[in-house]
């Protein structure tokens, strides 16, 4: 693409211009990070929190298309790209007068009753808070895009290192291979068939070993994506996680993720004074990339080595076991008060970023669908796939591989290859497999919420940013005396939204755990319902009995 034109397109009316193979987000976000959109019940400024597709911090109308993610869209010419959810403007929007006028929350399920007289314009009032941005405007007219089918004896779920080393080692061997890939730039693999900018989900679970998996999806040009294969590998990686605290929510807080995607190589990030929450690799990671935009570094626990000498090489404070109380600031974060642990005293440090490094998670939500046991781990407070040595799911041709599975980053591609040996028919030898995340003995976090929730709590402490449910909600079901997640989740909402409880339900199992007063896995998981990602319903509209393609 080097010499290719700039992509020009209107921005609330504005015009801005896009770089070859630059996202919308990017583009936009080249002068600090934008405010997208406004919170679905209390009106809260949204900005971008984790840039790789999977918050709904950056959803956006292009063309009339409501609920685009900025940063998984490449504008192209002439594209009029608009703010939802918000008027005038999502700078300024009027209904931000509800995050004031409810400073305990709206309560949506039994509020709202009395006066009698007033129940049709509550009514109305809810539904204007109950979905994102307005319905999409009418289609041109003209033939829908196709839907696409493939059969394979493997389709390969995610192309990263330990996804492309397994597709690599079966393709080597003769193997028909299929690659389904999210990302915009998916790598190449000699002799895979590639589906990229594709989302999956499972369905139907399998009703013997018999018959193929099936998934079905879209891509980003909104067709309907069938994939059959008699073997399944999931490689879907890790995330960095939320973390609670007041104005959680605020623009200016994102992940590690969410940081180094929005820095494109050579450039700057969009903030100039950031702070990592995190002590270890990932807060390292962070330091190595960005460190000459990082003030300081702050940790639930203690601080490794290799982070303290990192810091110490670039002459940033370093502030271990200190609870994370609040972050205030308007347009976006401008301060972060915090405290010792153990009753210190508190303080606060001047910011512009909130970059959260503490917790790096799974992706779970495929092996849940298809019915593949899962067992807790307390080395990140997450659901894992249950697996043998190899790699195999409870579900006969189900194999989980990578960061998905625990393995830490540097073993990822190294299971992809022993899942691909298994597949071939080599298991022998394989004995053991070194997992990385530990399954025993309470997460990190248990005693910091324990201690954190003790004390003040200055600010909304947003517990689901998606559907806006705050932590007080969940503690109110509990006094209530609903138990479990899955019953909080229907009481509350909690888990809903578009991000499928990616970046609600780890610390919301946390902190229920410690209402209830038993371990996080008895407090169980929601059920998953697929689609795994909002889909388009044209998507599934279109696939329409066409013959898939491809060898079984």
């Amino acid at each position: 693409m080097a010499g290719a034109p700039a992509r020009r397109f209107l921005f609330e009316g504005r015009p801005r211009e896009a770089r070859p193979d630059e996202t919308l987000l990017a583009a936009i976000a080249r002068g600090g990070l934008p405010t997208l959109q406004r919170s679905i019940r209390y009106h809260r400024p949204r900005a971008p929190i984790c840039g790789i597709g999977q918050c709904t911090g950056c959803l956006v109308r292009v063309n009339g298309r409501p609920n685009v993610r900025a940063c998984r869209y490449q504008p192209q010419e002439g594209d009029r790209v608009v703010t939802e959810n918000a008027w005038p403007s999502a700078r300024f929007d009027v209904l931000g007068a509800l995050d004031f006028v409810f400073p305990s929350g709206v309560d949506t399920l039994r509020g709202f009753r009395r006066p009698a007289w007033a129940t049709g314009l509550y009514q109305r009032v809810v539904r204007r808070l109950a979905g994102y941005g307005a319905a999409p405007a009418p289609a041109p007219a003209g033939t829908p895009a196709p839907a696409v089918r493939r059969t394979a004896e493997v389709v390969v779920i995610g192309g990263g290192a330990s996804g492309a080393a397994a597709a690599a080692r079966l393709v080597t061997s003769g193997r028909s291979v299929l690659v389904v890939d999210r990302s915009l730039a998916p790598p190449s693999i000699p002799g895979a068939d590639l589906l990229d900018r594709t989302t999956v989900t499972f369905l139907p679970p399998r009703r013997s070993p018999d018959e193929p998996f099936v998934l079905l999806g879209f891509d980003e040009l909104g067709r309907g994506i069938e994939v059959r294969a008699r073997v399944a590998i999931v490689a879907t990686g890790a995330y960095d996680g939320m973390l609670l605290f007041g104005g959680n929510d605020r623009p200016g807080v994102l992940t590690a993720d969410g940081a180094l995607a929005l820095t494109r190589p050579g450039g700057e990030p969009p903030f100039r004074r950031g702070i990592v929450l995190g002590g270890g690799a990932r807060a390292e990671e962070v330091l190595a990339e960005l460190g000459h935009r990082v003030d300081a570094v702050v940790a639930p626990g203690a601080i490794h080595p290799e982070l303290v000498r990192r810091a110490s090489e670039l002459e940033i404070p370093l502030y271990p076991r200190t609870l994370v109380r609040s972050a205030s600031g308007r347009g976006r974060v401008r301060r972060l008060r915090l405290q010792a642990r153990g009753g210190g005293a508190e303080f606060s440090l001047a910011c512009d970023a909130v970059i959260l490094a503490h917790r790096r998670l799974p992706t779970p939500q495929l092996f849940f669908q298809a019915g593949a046991r899962m067992e807790w781990r307390s080395g990140t407070g997450a659901y894992y796939p249950l697996t043998d040595p190899a790699g195999e799911t409870s579900v006969p041709g189900l194999f989980a591989v990578g960061e998905t599975t625990g393995a830490l980053a540097g073993d990822a591609a190294a299971s992809g290859g022993i899942a691909a040996d298994a597949i071939l028919g080599r298991r022998e030898g394989v004995l053991s497999r070194s997992t990385g995340v530990a399954r025993e003995g309470p997460h990190e976090l248990e005693g910091y919420y324990r201690e954190l929730l003790r004390g003040p709590r200055p600010g909304r402490w947003v517990a689901c940013p998606c559907e806006d449910v705050l932590l007080e909600e969940i503690e109110s079901a509990h006094r209530l005396g609903y138990r479990g997640i899955e019953v909080i989740k229907r009481y509350s909402g909690v888990g809903t939204g578009l991000c499928q409880g990616r970046y609600c339900l780890p610390d919301a199992l946390l902190v229920l755990s410690l209402l209830e007063g038993r371990a996080p896995p008895e407090v169980g998981y929601i059920t998953q319902r697929p689609p795994l990602a909002p889909t388009p319903l044209g998507a599934f509209a279109s696939l329409d009995g066409t013959a898939p393609t491809g060898d079984m």
